[in-house]
């Protein structure tokens, strides 16, 4: 059950706090709650709850503004909570009316947030912001100009390039996932026997199987020929549990459901792993790095501090207002090139018209998508196919270095998610709150670094006559 609280959202002046004091009108959480239309996203979040009896869930304000908190701090959900409790500009940023004591919910309910607020629903609040948001102050006085070779329909640039949150999970190595999921196992075997053991509880050997383990986790010198003795044991010990596991099974005993998803992993797991050590190799289509996250996969990026990141995998958009959109994004690892002309007819969906200039790396330049932009009179960087004439030469150049100099916009952007919103590291723990919490951090990037739109006006306009932002803070700064 949910109650629309979109008649009476809170404004700055509703806010009340004991002893006279008042909050300061340019904190940035003041600044930030003019930026959301939080009215227009809550009639999204009211479509997801259909029923009409039951307890009313926490208003959209209070769920949304207690993520953005946590994913711009950086806390846990505990620390949250007790700094929401402390902080009045976080209780005005949620939507309470007045400052109290004590949070609004407590560190569970957060969860239930990070569940119900998913990465549809964030991409589609991230849209609705866009759209009436005004460019980022980088791009606040840049104008689209015409370009040579350009139609003349086409206006703006459009820069596109992909990138990876690694998730907050242990280097995968062979041995180790093995000697994990041999520990799950005995567990479920010690499990079983305890609630029905119709027969002797078998052997498994777990001493032997965890000295071995130690005496290679903790060796310095770690040769091929010991890891590969190694891994031949315990697949040999998983595959013994594997079986002490069915024979249980077939005398009746059941699984708890949290056990059969485990399972499941597990005996995928086993099939990769002996694949692998048969064939000498160290590849295998969708690879587990991690038994509680199974859906992780690793993506090689090729760069010099992580040659290969575990995590999901997304490309970002962005246009000539500053303005970032997620294109794509999920676990498996894909080619960027495949994406980019879904990418510039949603730009067309979104403007009106194509852009005039695309600016991308080389895996984006194939020849299908050279001709798609040849196709629609849009110029693509980087440098043509075949050798450039003597007089195109230097003309050639400046544009290769005007374009990639405006290209460092999305590796900012990289930066400024990661670093400042909350993208460097995901910490939750499954597949739809993985995602949720990308499309999150691209979220509070843009917020961060757009200025106040027309619903900053709004928010302060029933106290005095205000026409446009600059008009307030000159009102301010005179008084």
């Amino acid at each position: 059950m949910y109650k629309t609280h979109a008649d009476h959202q809170i404004t700055f002046f509703d806010f009340n706090q004991s002893c006279g004091m008042q909050l300061d009108m340019k904190n940035q959480w003041v600044l930030a709650a003019a930026r959301i239309p939080w009215a227009k996203l809550e009639e999204k979040y009211a479509e997801m709850f259909p029923s009409k009896t039951g307890c009313p869930a926490k208003p959209l304000r209070m769920a949304l503004g207690s993520l953005i908190l946590q994913k711009y701090l950086g806390v846990s959900d505990r620390k949250l909570v007790a700094a929401i409790a402390e902080n009045p500009y976080y209780q005005y940023f949620i939507g309470l009316n007045a400052f109290q004591k004590e949070c609004p919910f407590r560190a569970p309910s957060l969860v239930a947030f990070r569940r119900r607020l998913d990465c549809d629903f964030l991409q589609e609040a991230n849209e609705v912001y866009l759209s009436a948001a005004e460019p980022t102050q980088e791009h606040r006085r840049e104008q689209p100009q015409k370009q040579d070779g350009a139609s003349a329909e086409n206006v703006g640039t459009a820069i596109l390039d992909a990138t990876c949150s690694p998730s907050n999970i242990k280097y995968p190595q062979d041995f180790e996932l093995l000697n994990t999921a041999r520990e799950k196992l005995e567990k479920i075997i010690d499990r079983m026997h305890k609630e029905s053991h119709p027969f002797q509880k078998p052997r498994t050997y777990r001493r032997i199987a965890r000295k071995e383990y130690l005496a290679l986790a903790k060796s310095k010198k770690r040769t091929a020929k010991k890891i590969r003795r190694v891994i031949r044991k315990q697949l040999g010990y998983v595959l013994r549990d594997l079986g002490y596991i069915e024979r249980y099974l077939s005398s009746g005993c059941t699984l708890l459901e949290n056990e059969m998803a485990l399972l499941e992993t597990i005996c995928k797991l086993y099939e990769q792993q002996k694949y692998m050590f048969d064939n000498k190799t160290h590849r295998v289509q969708d690879r587990i790095v991690s038994l509680s996250q199974p859906y992780i996969r690793p993506i090689v990026r090729g760069k010099a501090k992580a040659p290969v990141e575990f995590g999901a995998k997304y490309d970002v958009s962005i246009d000539e207002k500053g303005h970032a959109r997620l294109e794509k994004i999920q676990f498996d690892s894909y080619n960027e090139s495949t994406i980019f002309q879904d990418a510039i007819e949603r730009y067309k969906e979104r403007n009106g018209h194509y852009p005039e200039r695309v600016l991308v790396d080389q895996i984006y330049r194939t020849r299908a998508n050279r001709a798609y932009c040849k196709e629609h009179g849009i110029r693509m960087s980087g440098p043509r196919l075949g050798r450039p004439s003597k007089a195109e030469k230097t003309e050639t150049t400046k544009t290769e270095y005007r374009d990639n100099a405006d290209r460092i916009e999305v590796e900012r952007f990289f930066s400024r998610e990661k670093r400042v919103s909350g993208g460097g590291l995901i910490m939750t723990k499954l597949d739809v709150t993985t995602l949720g919490s990308i499309a999150l951090s691209v979220f509070v990037a843009n917020i961060l670094a757009t200025p106040a739109a027309a619903f900053f006006v709004l928010y302060f306009a029933e106290a005095e006559e205000i026409s446009t932002t600059a008009h307030y803070f000159a009102i301010q700064d005179a008084a």
